[in-house]
């Protein structure tokens, strides 16, 4: 959905017309402004949110948050609406070539809550290289068990808590 806006000069202006510029009734149009969903610098924090996920991505996501586990789903309601510590959480949330359980772009943290198929070690090398790959990004990841999050939420939002801590801590300048 775009809205096209026009850049107007009063008369009083006496600036130097640009390339696009038009007289019309006394006011000089100087060009348009098309304003999308997302604009330029828009675009580029888009890039930054999403790390250039592609299209096929973004569909398997919107997939994924219609069909999560029981697990995603109770730490989701911690999570969600900024109940968390003020974060804002997203669910199913593409990042480079991966989706992401649970995303907080501000501290460029991903949640992983995984089921049993992540015992297998074919699957935990994925994961190894995975997390190493987005570390790369400066995203870092922590992973929790379905288990966890059935029967020690609270040590699992502690964990989160001090994850995001001790990240402040090794981010902050020294006096």
């Amino acid at each position: 959905m775009k809205h096209l806006n026009p850049l107007v000069l009063s008369p009083q202006d006496t600036s130097t017309p640009g390339p696009f510029s038009s007289r019309r009734r006394g006011e000089r149009v100087i060009g348009f402004l098309y304003f999308y969903k997302m604009v330029y610098i828009g675009k580029s924090r888009e890039y930054l949110l999403h790390l250039n996920a592609a299209e096929w991505i973004f569909e398997k996501a919107r997939v994924l948050r219609h069909s999560m586990t029981e697990a995603e789903k109770i730490l989701w309601d911690e999570l969600k609406n900024r109940k968390f510590k003020g974060l804002k959480f997203r669910r199913q949330h593409p990042v480079h070539r991966y989706i992401a359980d649970f995303y907080c772009h501000e501290k460029r943290l991903i949640i992983e809550v995984d089921g049993g198929i992540h015992d297998q070690e074919e699957t935990n090398e994925q994961d190894l290289n995975r997390t190493a790959e987005l570390g790369r990004f400066g995203i870092s990841v922590i992973r929790f068990r379905n288990e966890q999050v059935f029967n020690q939420l609270d040590q699992v939002l502690h964990e989160i808590s001090k994850h995001i801590e001790s990240m402040a801590s090794r981010n902050s300048p020294s006096p």
